[in-house]
């Protein structure tokens, strides 16, 4: 399926666990050392250093772009090291996070609660992944260096729906087919 952001809460209400979505639009990049900063910020009533409504967070601290790249390599971090600061991101208007691997389980009521999804992002495929995105730039932080926050510009870019704001669980549903 394709989706464009900016993607509304109804937007990710109709993606069902499961579905393998391609991404056009924008995506914000941001790990653990940003998290940290904007949950400051957000404590503080200083806001986010980007307009976060309606929008979809990756979780990725790209390697530096080689000669003639728009970005280096790619690909997602661990979404459950995010799991604390979850919460505030969704407050602020995220929409979908993107990432790898299992969320805990008050990270999934947290987007129930809030009508969000995770999305799953192949790990390992950090440079497929990066020709899937057209531009970048550092929004803030940028003394994080590959942690800096970041505006990427993407076409194509694939994920699967693991965690839908249905309340479907990709992860579960697997064990549960499999016997695990």
């Amino acid at each position: 399926m394709e989706i464009t952001t900016p993607i509304t809460r109804e937007g990710i209400a109709a993606l069902p666990t499961g579905t393998l979505v391609h991404i056009s639009g924008v995506l914000y990049t941001a790990r653990d050392a940003a998290h940290k900063r904007m949950v400051e910020a957000l404590e503080a009533g200083d806001g986010l250093p980007f307009d976060a409504t309606d929008q979809i967070l990756y979780y990725v601290g790209p390697t530096p772009a080689p000669e003639g790249a728009v970005i280096g390599a790619a690909g997602p971090t661990t979404g459950y090291r995010m799991d604390s600061y979850l919460e505030p991101m969704l407050q602020a208007g995220i929409r979908a996070t993107i990432g790898k691997g299992q969320r805990s389980p008050e990270a999934l009521e947290t987007m129930h609660r809030h009508g969000a999804a995770y999305l799953l992002a192949t790990g390992g495929a950090g440079t497929l992944l990066s020709q899937c995105i057209t531009a970048c730039e550092i929004v803030a932080y940028e003394d994080l260096g590959t942690e800096a926050v970041r505006r990427l510009e993407v076409e194509a870019f694939p994920c699967v729906v693991v965690y839908g704001a249905d309340g479907g669980d990709l992860f579960r549903q697997g064990q549960d087919d499999w016997g695990s």
